[in-house]
């Protein structure tokens, strides 16, 4: 959204699509949706006087027609067959007063019924426009800025991995990993999302097997890198209990699977915690998936960040799973454009199948911004002369991207990245 903060409502704007029937419009639908979120309902009540509105009436305040279609965006079979949609984008005003800085509060009224609204063909939320009143929550405890001091990485990109197989390692043969990674020269690695506490890796056993390896690999270098530990869970008292054995353990990181936890979860751990907070977002898919419902990562992101989230993966370039470039452009973006102040953007995670192959299209799409963190997985350990060289192939791509340099003409003096390209380009 753009234009002066009104700091009496909070503004959500939709893409609404709906048949073009007859006595049909965007802006009827728009009042629609407005009274029924908020003092309305389907008639006329006594109760609901000119002061009750005046206060807590939600209202129309921008209505975009964008181009119609001849497909709705989800299945209508009561239209009759021809049938033509409008589609559009609409803002709606909701009183801070009838909402109020509560989370749960805002995806009620703003968010939860309106899918349920009749005489739709699509329905997705698109942005959230704040109010200064919801600066009331903590935000990032690191973010960028954070995030670089806990690596020591005071410019360019981040450079971290995961470990792998994502499922099934030890704790002694994950803490045999890790080491291949600090000396290969990461900045950062990670748990998989799917890895918590399961019965053949106890979090208190990983925790014990990998921190001595992260203290002795900073006491012959003077790197310490960065380890984020997953220590998600859907009781917030063993989340805790997750967080505070890893910071006694002298960790400074963790995984936190956001959607998993949700909104309460997420806000009982930033309160009290003292890692810097590295979100998965699994799930989100079914959020956006389906781009005539659901949410826009522009919508869903402000929350979480509100929240507490740090860092934030968001896909990349040729990314392996289903998600488009755009879509992962626009994403990366998003964290980095400010709710209130700089301080509450988060790191964009660039991942899934990156190997540096994408790096120069990444720092193109991106606008050659380094505020990110590089992750790779099967690029840094499926790497044919292994993982330092996989390490050292994904610098050198991104030096070539920076320099503007073709990545098979920069590999000409360079093994490394030489052999990645053999082994993952296609």
């Amino acid at each position: 959204m753009t234009g002066k903060r009104d700091d009496s409502t909070i503004r959500v704007t939709y893409r609404l699509e709906i048949p073009a029937l007859p006595g049909a419009s965007l802006e009827k639908m728009a009042e629609k949706i407005a009274s029924d979120q908020s003092t309305g309902t389907f008639t006329e009540l006594p109760g609901e006087t000119e002061e009750v509105r005046a206060r807590c009436a939600a209202r129309v305040v921008a209505v975009q027609p964008l181009e119609s279609t001849d497909q709705p965006g989800f299945p209508r079979p009561e239209d009759p067959p021809g049938t033509h949609y409008l589609r559009g984008d609409v803002t709606i005003a909701f009183p801070l007063e009838a909402v109020g800085t509560d989370i749960a509060a805002l995806m009620t009224i703003t968010v939860g019924g309106v899918y349920s609204a009749r005489g739709l063909s699509g329905v997705r939320v698109m942005d959230f426009d704040l109010p200064s009143a919801w600066a009331c929550h903590p935000g990032p405890q690191f973010g960028i800025a954070g995030s670089r001091r806990l690596m020591d990485v005071a410019q360019g990109p981040m450079i971290a991995s995961i470990i792998k197989p994502s499922l099934g390692l030890t704790p002694a043969d994950t803490a045999q990993v890790v080491r291949e990674l600090c000396e290969a020269g990461v900045d950062f690695i990670k748990d998989d999302e799917k890895l918590m506490s399961p019965g053949y890796s106890p979090l208190a056993d990983r925790v014990a097997a990998i921190m001595p390896v992260i203290e002795d690999h900073q006491q012959k270098t003077g790197k310490r890198v960065l380890y984020a530990f997953g220590i998600s869970s859907a009781d917030p008292d063993v989340m805790m209990r997750n967080h505070d054995l890893v910071h006694a353990a002298g960790g400074a990181a963790a995984v936190v699977n956001i959607n998993s936890v949700g909104y309460g979860g997420m806000s009982f751990l930033r309160k009290r915690s003292a890692l810097c907070l590295h979100a998965h977002r699994n799930g989100w898919d079914i959020l956006t998936r389906n781009p005539a419902l659901g949410m826009e990562f522009r919508a869903y992101q402000k929350i979480w960040r509100l929240l507490g989230v740090d860092q934030f993966q968001v896909n990349g370039i040729a990314a392996k799973y289903w998600e488009p470039d755009d879509s992962f452009v626009r994403s990366f973006g998003d964290c980095l454009t400010p709710i209130f102040s700089e301080a509450d953007c988060a790191l964009p995670v660039v991942c899934s199948g990156q190997w540096g192959g994408q790096a120069p299209e990444t720092f193109r799409r991106t606008g050659g911004r380094l505020d990110l963190m590089y992750l790779g997985g099967g690029g840094i350990h499926g790497h044919p002369m292994g993982a330092r060289a996989g390490v050292t192939a994904i610098r050198q791509a991104w030096e070539a991207a920076e320099a503007g340099i073709a990545l098979a003409d920069y590999a000409g003096t360079r093994p490394e990245l030489a052999a990645s390209l053999a082994r993952f380009a296609r």
